[in-house]
């Protein structure tokens, strides 16, 4: 794929999880083709527990096509398979071997954020959830004794089945434990805090949202937010992505969201459906916006 020109360093970071088809280096470039200023995509196959290791040729290409295009801020999205405070032991054992693999992959293509799904308790209390996930963030102390920019962003959820991760509350408890221990933050998903009961569908919404965040988490912790309308209606607890606009949630929601001033330095991240063709539409509509 042919490189494009490098971006604007004064455009807003707004992006998409692009594809990393025939080499990680492919998802900056599908990133600067429909207009991205950062990007999220996988490091590694998200339905395999193990990824493939990163050679010399992996990271050389990967360096020379971010200094090309210019991405900044990219995010990876952890495997789905992972769940880092299951009571299951095997499973456990699985996803902390999973996520140190992921961190050591993010470390070495220097990836600012690494974005990760809490965890589910899967019949076992909340509580204990919590605190095997703090154990696992805990464990991978070790890897963060390096100068790096690497912070790792817990999701907020819809609050599906046994997920934690949906109330603020959920988010903060694991902050304070964590926080000395390991870079760590939040990315908001649209989608998903609507659908856990959070109204941002207007002005006066997100308004209330950030107020509750900021009393509860702290919006200093908040380093991006996944751009996602939502097919699902308020607190349905159901995750399900719509394109914007075309969902419960509504256009005011984003135009709002791109000019609120707590939010528009925020990097940007589109996981809505229908690809690259709607991603460049999307994108330059939240633009539009800023």
């Amino acid at each position: 794929m042919e490189i494009p020109s490098a971006i604007d360093a004064n455009r807003p970071l707004i992006g998409a999880h692009t594809s990393t088809q025939e080499g990680l280096h492919n998802a900056l470039l599908h990133g600067a083709a429909i207009g991205a200023t950062t990007i999220q995509l996988f490091t590694s196959n998200q339905r395999q527990w193990l990824g493939r290791p990163l050679s010399k040729a992996i990271l050389d290409k990967w360096y020379d096509t971010l200094e090309a295009t210019a991405i900044r801020q990219v995010m990876s999205h952890a495997s789905y398979l992972i769940n880092l405070g299951s009571n299951k032991e095997a499973l456990l054992t699985k996803s902390r071997a999973a996520f140190v693999e992921e961190v050591t992959r993010c470390l070495a293509l220097k990836i600012s954020y690494l974005n990760f799904h809490p965890g589910a308790a899967t019949g076992d209390s909340i509580a204990a959830c919590l605190d095997r996930i703090i154990a696992s963030l805990s464990a991978l102390e070790p890897l963060f004794q390096q100068e790096t920019t690497l912070r790792l962003l817990m999701e907020t959820t819809a609050g599906q089945g046994s997920t934690v991760g949906h109330s603020f509350e959920q988010l903060t408890y694991i902050i304070e434990r964590i926080k000395g221990v390991v870079p760590i933050g939040v990315c908001i998903d649209t989608c998903h805090i609507f659908a856990a009961g959070y109204d941002i569908r207007t002005l006066d919404g997100w308004e209330d949202t950030l107020t509750q965040f900021e009393s509860i988490v702290g919006l200093n912790h908040l380093y991006a937010l996944h751009v996602n309308d939502s097919m699902m209606p308020f607190g349905s607890r159901k995750d399900r992505h719509a394109n914007l606009g075309d969902g419960a949630i509504g256009m005011a929601c984003f135009k709002a969201m791109m000019q609120h001033p707590k939010l528009r330095m925020v990097p940007k991240y589109l996981e809505t459906p229908n690809g690259a063709a709607m991603w460049t539409k999307e994108i330059a509509l939240l633009q539009s916006f800023y």
